[in-house]
């Protein structure tokens, strides 16, 4: 599960962190536009420039494909950075040429940050309108500081994601829904039928690995919404979150989707998952245990109905 920008500016003291890694890596290449980015899935995003005072036109907040971006090559797997000192030598670089023409990128170096779990975070790298060269030394001690930067990271990301699932937790979205007092959007309140079953028959260690199959299923879902993200509230319940209306009939669709997915199990479990939905307005209730009472009664109702179905509330 990517880490989000909306996740990390919920991070305690990460602008302030981030500006100082960038202060240290300037220490040591002088000369160089230093960045820190962030990858989710295909997309990079541009977090901390060193400065924007430069011929190479980026910006924060600025968005580009991962494949048309030199971090592409950086190797996340084997943690090895990408060195590129005169990117006009190499010939891996030419389907790119012509863009980096235009930017004003003569020379590159990307260094991978990962998280502990081996997930990619981004990267943290250097650019020049012009030739450089990147010593063995200078590089190793960049990669000292993205050790310790994602060190920072991890205890970070503990505080908003549940431990068995790596879902976001209930503390993440509290946070939402404080930091977004006059949004709308929908509450999709879910709670797994046959559960307590699983447990009682084969064991927690088996139920622990339901949980993080319907993880996996509530990733792939977010992963196709882009205004999605998925919470694990506790024990067998769960919350997927969508951050703007849509019609009856779509979010007729998405319930009938989730409860799809949620009752076909390889492992031949009689599982299934009843919904409750709760929708909300900017002139409307945007209290987020007012929400969750709401959603639950209509969860209730779902069960009551005859469960692997959903009600609005």
């Amino acid at each position: 599960m990517g880490m989000t920008f909306q996740e990390l500016q919920m991070y305690a003291n990460f602008e302030e962190l981030s500006r100082d890694v960038l202060d240290l890596a300037k220490e040591i290449l002088p000369d160089q536009l230093l960045y820190l980015s962030s990858i989710n899935g295909t997309q990079q995003i541009i977090l901390k420039l060193s400065s924007e005072e430069s011929k190479i036109p980026m910006s924060e907040g600025m968005t580009f494909n991962l494949n048309q971006s030199l971090c592409s090559f950086v190797d996340f797997e084997k943690n090895q950075p990408a060195i590129f000192e005169d990117v006009r030598e190499e010939h891996r670089l030419d389907d790119l040429r012509n863009a980096l023409e235009k930017a004003h990128v003569r020379s590159y170096l990307g260094i991978p940050i990962s998280l502990g779990n081996g997930e990619r975070f981004g990267t943290l790298c250097a650019i020049h309108d012009e030739k450089s060269q990147f010593d063995e030394k200078s590089v190793g001690l960049l990669q000292r500081i993205v050790r310790m930067f994602s060190y920072y990271l991890n205890l970070e990301r503990f505080a908003y994601r549940d431990a068995l699932t790596d879902l976001y937790n209930r503390r993440y979205l509290s946070n939402f829904f404080e930091d977004h007092p006059n949004a709308e959007g929908v509450i999709f309140f879910l709670d797994l039928d046959g559960f307590k079953k699983v447990n009682d028959i084969h064991g927690h260690d088996a139920g622990d690995l339901v949980l993080k199959e319907v993880a996996l299923k509530l990733q792939k879902f977010v992963a196709e919404h882009q205004d999605a993200f998925a919470v694990r509230l506790g024990g067998d319940e769960f919350v997927v979150h969508f951050s703007s209306l849509s019609s009856k009939e779509t979010m007729q669709q998405r319930a009938e989707q989730l409860l799809d997915s949620l009752s076909t199990w390889d492992t031949g479990y009689e599982l299934s998952t009843s919904i409750g939905i709760v929708t909300y307005t900017e002139d409307g209730i945007s209290d987020l245990n007012a929400l969750l009472k709401n959603a639950d009664e209509a969860l209730y109702r779902a069960k009551q109905a005859g469960k692997n179905t959903y009600k609005f509330f």
